[in-house]
């Protein structure tokens, strides 16, 4: 529950310190002084948008800080342990806004987001309000009430998920699909590029190996004078080198018997004579494949002709001519497989439909099944609430589209009065009727979410008389299981409450102030006896608050 509630900087609030214990606690003060502030304040903690405009004129920062104790099996002490946050003498939730918009939010001790505090806080505090009473209304809210009472968080979570798929199986098959008009005359154009390719077929570092050759075929005759001449001159005339060689070799060979150091030049002249007459032998053979062929040549010059024009419509390079070839193959193999890549897309999108038309029918049952112990809780809460004859049937109607939520509209339906036929929630109840209503439902979820304490803003509007005796009856009864805190102007409400939280506002020197303090005894006393006969109540007033106290709290 909230044990401690601090605010400083906030609104018309300077400083303020706030112990709130269990049970039934009401705040009561003049209309305006104030009360909603508080509710305001805890809406920060909750997760809600923050603005700059809530800092106090004069002050630098608002703050915004709370204790709350959590039941030592609760999930959400399980969760916050194991992200590291302390939460074992209590939580502790902290807010601060800072006049650049900007703000620090703490969690157990440590750094966290608003985000956070909607996931774990939000949980833990209920804000009930008389806008609230207008989203009861709302058929969105109304589905979320009802998986709540349900508890299809587990089916909602798995709903969304096969939703998702589903959208995305949606657009996959849309997105292949409505390229089938643009595919046929891309294939034509892919084949006609790949003729020509496939025709010529290049090889990569083809196109330097024939300019080589042709080269070689313009200047035959230089190419055959040359190695020709080298042939003879190496090894084929009379005074060749190869002969040279030999005839310095045959001198030095008995000089080198004699003087040792001469061995090597022998062995080195040896080598060169080898190595001149190799060269020489393939002088010859290269001279030997030497031709002037004219017809060779003009193919030579065709192929490196067809060769660039398809470089310089493929990227500049043979490289890239071969790499777009392949490019271009890969990408007829695909759109030829298009019927099967249509087949495969088809059936993932039967798959995600039938998963999510199976989350779906799940939703519904459990739904269905929820409908009437829903109905049957609020419908007995609502006779306790001096609406006796009314009922609040829920119909559930079921449609052929899937969303995120299911296949289900859901839509609360109300009879006032007994032998009335039920119509829309939102036409026919009156604020009051809304009220004891949205108290109902508000009971009818008490024991299947783990929220701690509940906040009730004003959702007296609309009612008096015994109906706020029954009210103030049942919130008594409703917080004999969490913390309950109410902000009403009726007295009978107030009258029940086992503590009570004053709220004033005064102005002094230019400058307005709200002042919130707890009240017992007398001053209790003299705030129901206002709420009954005014700003100075009378004798007769001041008796009936008594009265009405120990009537409450016997």
């Amino acid at each position: 529950m909230l044990t401690l509630l601090r605010i400083a900087g906030f609104a018309l609030i300077d400083e303020l310190e706030l112990p709130l214990g269990p049970g039934l606690t009401v705040i009561t003060g003049e209309t305006g002084a104030g009360k909603s502030i508080i509710v305001e304040a805890l809406g920060l903690l909750r997760g809600a948008r923050a603005s700059a405009d809530l800092i106090r004129t004069g002050a630098d920062e608002a703050r915004v800080e709370a204790i709350i104790e959590l039941p030592p099996q609760s999930e959400v002490r399980g969760r916050l342990e194991a992200e590291g946050r302390d939460a074992e003498d209590g939580l502790v939730v902290r807010r601060s806004l800072n006049r650049s918009g900007r703000g620090r939010v703490h969690l157990g001790g440590s750094l966290a987001t608003a985000a956070d505090l909607a996931s774990t806080v939000a949980r833990l505090i209920d804000i009930s309000s008389q806008h609230d009473q207008q989203s009861l209304t709302d058929p969105e809210s109304q589905l979320a009430i009802l998986d709540a009472f349900a508890e299809n968080e587990a089916l909602r979570a798995e709903m969304v998920a096969a939703h998702r798929a589903l959208a995305d199986a949606t657009l996959s098959l849309e997105a292949f699909d409505a390229d089938a008009r643009t595919r046929t005359q891309r294939e034509d154009l892919l084949k006609f590029q790949l003729s020509e390719l496939e025709g010529a077929r290049p090889q990569l570092g083809e196109d330097e190996a024939l300019r080589a050759e042709r080269e070689r075929l313009r200047g035959a005759e230089k190419f055959f004078a040359a190695a020709s001449r080298g042939e003879e001159i190496l090894y084929a005339q009379e005074a060749a080198v190869t002969g040279q060689i030999a005839a310095v070799t045959r001198e030095l060979q008995p000089l080198s018997a004699l003087d040792p150091t001469l061995s090597p030049l022998l062995e080195r002249l040896q080598t060169a004579q080898a190595t001149v007459e190799d060269v020489a032998r393939d002088l010859g053979r290269y001279a030997a494949g030497i031709r002037s062929d004219p017809a060779r040549l003009t193919e030579v010059e065709e192929r490196l002709y067809l060769l660039g024009r398809l470089g310089r419509k493929h990227g500049g390079s043979l490289a890239s001519v071969i790499e777009r070839w392949q490019a271009m193959t890969s990408e007829l193999n695909e759109i030829g497989s298009f019927e099967e890549g249509l087949t495969q897309r088809r059936e993932a999108l039967a798959r995600a439909e039938a998963v999510a038309r199976a989350a779906a029918s799940a939703l519904t049952a459990s739904r269905q099944k929820a409908a009437g112990g829903l109905e049957k809780k609020v419908n007995a809460t609502l006779r306790e609430l001096a609406l006796g004859g009314t009922r609040l049937p829920v119909l559930i109607e079921t449609r052929a589209e899937i969303g995120p939520s299911g296949a289900d509209k859901v839509q609360f339906l109300f009879a006032p009065n007994p032998g009335d036929p039920p119509r829309p929630l939102a036409r026919i109840a009156s604020g009051g009727e809304l009220s004891r209503v949205m108290l109902a439902v508000k009971q009818a979820l008490a024991k299947t979410d783990q929220v701690l304490t509940y906040i009730f803003d004003e959702v007296d509007a609309g009612v008096g008389g015994g109906a706020a005796d029954t009210i103030g009856r049942k919130l008594q009864k409703i917080a004999e299981d969490r913390q309950v805190v109410v902000i009403t102007h009726l007295a009978q409400i107030a009258a029940c409450a086992d503590a009570h939280i004053r709220v004033t506002k005064t102005a002094a020197q230019g400058r307005t102030r709200v002042h919130i303090e707890a009240i017992s005894g007398k001053e209790r006393t003299g705030e129901i006896a206002r709420m009954l006969g005014g700003a100075t109540p009378s004798a007769e007033a001041t008796a009936h608050a008594n009265q009405m106290l120990r009537r409450a709290r016997p």
